[in-house]
């Protein structure tokens, strides 16, 4: 591995040794010691790391807090229905907020206003 890898990267290949998911915590271990990352700096990114890997297409978390590669699992095993979830109370407030502003113009300024 090299050390201007980045850590998803390192993740993806480590996940290719593997063959099977990988705990998340054993995953963050071996890309520390790949990436040979002390442990301060390794403390600071671990929320930047998980945070990464749930946006990398190539990753996919399973039960158990368990990461493994989406290509070795069915669509069905990895795909999460949306359309059964409720909409969260503050986003039907902000709808009704944006309703409510309808027809306004809330960037119309003065005359004597300059932009």
């Amino acid at each position: 591995m090299t050390k201007t890898q980045s850590m998803t990267d390192a993740a993806y290949n480590i996940m290719l040794r593997h063959k099977n998911a990988i705990p998340f915590k054993k995953l963050w271990e071996e890309v520390i010691s790949d990436l040979d990352l002390n442990p301060d700096t390794a403390s600071e990114r671990i929320a930047q790391f998980y945070t990464d890997m749930t946006l990398d297409s190539r990753f996919t978390s399973l039960k158990e807090n368990k990461w493994d590669l989406k290509e070795r699992h069915k669509f069905e095993e990895v795909y999460v229905d949306l359309t059964n979830f409720e909409e969260d109370e503050d986003e039907e407030e902000m709808d009704h907020d944006e309703d409510d502003l309808e027809g306004e113009n809330i960037h119309k300024m003065d005359d004597d206003e300059e932009y």
